[in-house]
């Protein structure tokens, strides 16, 4: 990390949390944050779902919510770049305070509620965007919404036509009862419709499914089952968590979701579950506390074909992103991997 950004990172903690990520947002669309462009090699280019990325390392939904920074994220060392939540019709959130830095624990709790602003105007952003990133869609429901299995569905054929890939969010602990989605019966009939919604685009992309950590094994199973039966493309491991153990922050006790590195172990258990439940047919994404090449290298060994970061982007900056990058590279090399693919479940 250089001087500057240290500075920088220095600078945005003197901030709340959230006032921050708005500052470090508005610094991307004006050129002032570091991006690296494309890294990239022979063992780093993969494929996911048919997608066909430079490097397995990605951008989790919740950073750039609005679709707002899209160019200078698609240049700052990204394999792939995941926007949203975006929900049908826009939404305030919850009530301010929603987002906490838990500086000793190098974590972060949100409780922001899917905070949008809305489907048509992300759309109207999407259909801007860079044409050489691969760029997918975090799908959201209205809290207050009558059906929100349908809400999916209807963001899906808004905002389709400008994506390359989309993930149904029903694990975010932020909205009440959303969680429940993830019940066996509710999630495959929420994924048919999502699917068959799909299935009617001129041009038909993944559909990715984000689950949260706090599941049971039988619950992952069910999970499992469902995925396997619904023709979804591939999984995403994991959402934030409502455990609190061993934190140290003052912060620790605050409503909402738990991402960073406490989340690590247990994101990676519920990543290697789900790769040996599936026996290995759905790519996995696995999120959750990565940090460091070690940290991806970890979850891809468990069975992750790609991995997300965003909460120790907070704590190190976006230099962090080819660091992770070049050093998965250094990581393959010397342990005779010349593909992600070979490395994938080594160690599940």
């Amino acid at each position: 990390m250089s001087l500057l950004e240290q500075a920088g990172l220095r600078l945005l903690h003197q901030f709340d949390p959230e006032t921050a990520h708005g500052m470090a947002l508005t610094a991307l669309r004006f050129g002032l944050a570091p991006t690296a462009g494309t890294v990239t090699s022979p063992r780093l280019r993969t494929t996911l779902a048919g997608m066909s990325l430079a490097n397995p390392v990605g951008l989790a939904a919740g950073f750039d919510k609005n679709a707002t920074a899209l160019r200078p994220l698609s240049r700052a060392g990204f394999g792939f770049i995941e926007v949203g939540a975006a929900t049908p019709r826009p939404q305030p959130g919850n009530p301010k305070p929603r987002l906490f830095r838990l500086t000793e624990d190098r974590a972060v709790i949100n409780r922001f509620g899917f905070n949008n602003d809305g489907m048509a105007a992300i759309a109207n952003r999407l259909r801007e965007r860079p044409r050489d990133a691969v760029i997918g869609l975090n799908l959201g429901a209205n809290k207050d919404s009558e059906n929100r299995a349908g809400d999916f569905a209807t963001v899906l054929a808004t905002c389709a036509a400008h994506l390359d890939f989309a993930t149904v969010n029903v694990s975010s602990p932020n909205t009440e009862k959303l969680r429940d989605l993830q019940g066996k019966d509710a999630l495959s009939a929420l994924l048919a419709g999502v699917m068959d919604t799909r299935n009617t685009l001129d041009r038909p992309i993944p559909i990715f499914l984000k689950i949260a950590p706090d599941l049971t094994e039988a619950e992952i199973n069910d999970v499992a089952e469902v995925a396997l039966g619904s023709g979804i493309d591939g999984l995403i491991a994991t959402n934030t968590t409502l455990d609190r153990d061993s934190l140290t922050s003052a912060h620790r006790d605050e409503k909402g979701g738990l991402s960073g590195q406490p989340l690590f172990e247990k994101s990676t258990r519920v990543l290697a579950q789900l790769y040996r439940t599936t026996e290995g047919s759905l790519p996995i994404i696995g999120v959750g506390g990565i940090a460091s090449a070690d940290d991806a290298y970890t979850k891809i060994k468990a069975g992750a074909s790609a991995v997300q970061l965003y909460s120790a982007l907070t704590y190190q900056g976006l230099s962090l992103v080819p660091r992770i990058a070049k050093g998965l590279d250094d990581l393959f090399k010397r342990d005779g991997f010349n593909t992600v693919s070979e490395a994938v479940g080594s160690a599940a």
